[in-house]
């Protein structure tokens, strides 16, 4: 129910004296208490699995090739990633930047020219799926670890991320990832704050019996074995007769599931990413990985997939599904309690509100609690991408594009170098 606690209000308003007609028409329409009971147990279910997560310790080693796609990246930040994933001491580094870019290439091959483990394979991109199946294609690597153009790695990541696949039933490792300087816009914060929340307490969960639904693409390693018999299934995935743009680390996540593999994720492998700046650019990722969930998770069911994968991996998949629908739920409740003619009961409804964004927002408040301040904000923002944004996205989710990253633009929207320093300048 999105963190309302629409069930323990239902049971609360029931108590309080002079609740209008309207209250008890509302209750009798739609069964909220009981879908804020489902939707509380889903989440206190896997917050319970998670805590019994732990990573894989260290030890198993093979060779290993990063895979970067890169299309219009501003340069500056391209360079400084670089720099991260060659510290970690991988077989080879192959990065696959667009023809038009011409600074990135200049600057990919000055870099090669002093460090072999670098290669530089420029190509005219098709989409970001065309470039991972030309890196893919290329790496001689036994695993392979995917990076976007934009992530930076913390020291260790490469070990920490090899240690899963000494079980040979292993297809896909996760790492766990943070946004790149959150301080520096209070959209980044949010971000931070809702990925956290994922990485916490969602995907541990579905880790412990091997079923992370989407393993994140800003990185992640694959078994080579697993990856290249469905490399053109990746390139060339069609939903309702479209080609599809977007998507690519659900997608291939899927594809290793389907083959009987297990996907996992590994909480000491960290990556840092770029997130945006501005709402504006915020709403747009959003969108995109809204509209990328349900054709992923829809062609899930179509094919049988899901069916097949741990009980909690299936319940997360369905309630990022029914997500608008809960939602609405939790929505009708507060709009009952808001227009209540007593105005106390509105600050209840209020209360209920932060309250159960709080509970759901626990870990990450643990490990920042001076993020605290963000919870009206945060709560806010769930509501908007649940509802209005999810709800658009299921009845446009054919349509395909990256949304924040153009031909015309050097960097994603709200990401670039300049996004950093413009910031950091206003906070001295």
């Amino acid at each position: 129910m999105a963190g309302l606690g629409a069930e323990t209000a239902w049971v609360a308003a029931a108590a309080l004296p002079g609740v209008g007609s309207w209250w008890h028409q509302v209750h009798h329409i739609v069964p909220i208490g009981f879908v804020g009971v489902i939707s509380w147990s889903v989440w206190l279910v896997r917050f319970a699995l998670s805590r019994r997560y732990h990573p894989v310790p260290n030890g198993f080693t093979t060779s290993t090739s990063v895979i970067v796609p890169s299309f219009r990246e501003d340069p500056d930040i391209i360079e400084e990633c670089l720099v991260t994933w060659l510290a970690e001491n991988p077989s080879e580094v192959i990065v696959v930047p667009d023809l038009a870019d011409v600074e990135v290439i200049d600057r990919l091959y000055s870099v090669a020219a002093t460090d072999r483990r670098l290669k530089v394979v420029p190509f005219a991109h098709r989409g970001k799926r065309s470039a991972l199946g030309v890196g893919i294609r290329e790496a001689r690597g036994e695993i392979l670890v995917l990076a976007d153009s934009d992530t930076r790695w913390e020291p260790g990541l490469i070990p920490a991320v090899l240690a899963p696949f000494a079980d040979p039933k292993v297809g896909g490792v996760g790492t766990r990832q943070n946004a790149y300087l959150p301080n520096t816009s209070v959209w980044r914060r949010v971000a931070d704050w809702q990925i956290d929340i994922r990485y916490l307490d969602y995907v541990r969960a579905q880790s412990r019996p091997g079923g992370v639904a989407c393993l994140s693409g800003r990185t992640v390693a694959y078994r080579k074995a697993a990856v290249l018999p469905v490399v053109e299934n990746l390139e060339d995935e069609f939903f309702l007769g479209r080609r599809c743009v977007a998507g690519d680390d659900g997608r291939l996540t899927w594809l290793v599931l389907a083959s009987g593999y297990k996907t996992v994720y590994q909480a000491n492998a960290r990556a840092l990413s770029m997130f945006p700046d501005k709402g504006r650019a915020y709403f747009k990722q959003r969108l995109r990985w809204s509209r990328n969930s349900y054709r992923t998770y829809i062609t899930a069911i179509w094919k049988g997939w899901l069916w097949r994968q741990p009980f909690v991996t299936q319940l997360s998949v369905l309630q990022i599904l029914l997500t608008p629908v809960t939602m609405g739920f939790a929505m009708t409740y507060l709009a009952a309690w808001l227009v209540h003619p007593e105005r106390w009961v509105a600050f209840i409804a209020v209360g209920w509100l932060l309250v159960g964004r709080g509970l759901r927002g626990i870990s990450h408040i643990r490990e920042k609690p001076s993020d605290f301040w963000l919870l009206p904000l945060v709560a806010i923002l769930t509501i908007v991408i649940a509802l209005p944004i999810k709800t658009y996205a299921f009845f446009t989710m054919n349509k395909h594009g990256w949304l924040t990253r153009t031909a015309n633009q050097m960097g994603s929207e709200g990401q670039t170098a300049a996004s950093l320093t413009r910031r950091l300048r206003a906070s001295v």
